[in-house]
């Protein structure tokens, strides 16, 4: 979910919101998705003391994961292709297919990537990041089934965070964004806690609403919170601890950096409705 979800404050935030580093890392143990923190070396070397202290304090036995996420790969060449590859270049019909992005969505990235470089230019946000996360979270939004405003035709949820298999968390909004009056869940095609949507809505349509539901608002929103803090996402370090905001999971981080390089490497827009679906599970 989003991650960026709502879930893990920032360190700081260019607008001046501050949160202890330690608490911030912290929590990430606490509500880790499927796979083991994150030791340093693996972050980068730029953390802090104290940060780099609560990143080495040991994660609870088989931490319950708070995100639900699509895991294919992107078409890779040799050995980044992961299990089953034959090694070779992946046929050009398949990158064909899977360089596409509906055209509303991918026009949301792109905007959502002005936006915050007018507003804060020191965080070097790249639409490829909005587009690997939003890939990875709801795929594109099922394909891209938005609505001309860039509203999803259907609400898409993640996983009820009961406390089975999930993180607990009890609901924050009345059902109001994600329509679970006991438990919390991340809801839209980026994946917000709606209690993360509460602190980083954003309009960006221009049509006067907020809704995590709304690729336009929803990118936004995940853009200015992956900038959060001093975050430069050009430096690798950085780039790094915005995605493990986002999904604290090592595999979470490769994913997402495996389809950010892909989309570096090429795109095409698909009409709306018409983009390729994840065929994992995931958000629903």
């Amino acid at each position: 979910m989003p991650a960026p979800r709502a879930r893990r404050l920032p360190t700081r935030t260019r607008k001046g919101l501050r949160a202890s580093a330690v608490a911030v890392a912290a929590m990430a143990l606490l509500t880790a998705s499927q796979a083991p923190g994150l030791l340093p070396e693996a972050v980068g070397d730029t953390l802090a003391d104290e940060e780099r202290a609560a990143y080495s304090a040991p994660p609870p036995a088989d931490p319950p994961g708070d995100d639900a996420y699509h895991t294919e790969l992107p078409p890779l060449k040799g050995a980044k292709a992961g299990k089953g590859s034959s090694g070779g270049a992946p046929p050009a019909t398949l990158i064909r297919a899977q360089s596409g992005i509906p055209a509303t969505v991918l026009r949301a990235y792109r905007n959502a990537e002005r936006r915050v470089a007018g507003s804060d230019p020191g965080c070097r946000l790249s639409w490829e990041l909005l587009a690997a996360i939003g890939k990875v979270e709801s795929g594109h939004a099922r394909g891209g089934a938005v609505g001309a405003d860039g509203t999803t035709l259907g609400r898409i949820t993640g996983p009820a965070l009961d406390g089975n298999g999930f993180a607990l968390i009890r609901d924050t909004d009345g059902g109001a964004h994600d329509g679970d009056t006991v438990y919390d869940r991340a809801v839209g095609p980026m994946q917000f806690l709606p209690s993360t949507w509460a602190r980083w809505a954003a309009d960006g349509n221009g049509d006067g609403r907020s809704d995590p539901d709304n690729i336009h608002d929803a990118a936004l929103a995940a853009g200015h919170y992956l900038c959060a803090g001093t975050r430069d996402l050009g430096r690798p370090a950085d780039l790094d601890r915005a995605i493990l905001s986002y999904n604290y999971s090592r595999d979470y981080l490769r994913l997402v950096r495996h389809w950010m390089e892909f989309y570096r490497g090429g795109v095409h827009t698909v009409p709306d409705g018409e983009g390729a679906v994840p065929t994992s599970p995931g958000p629903g």
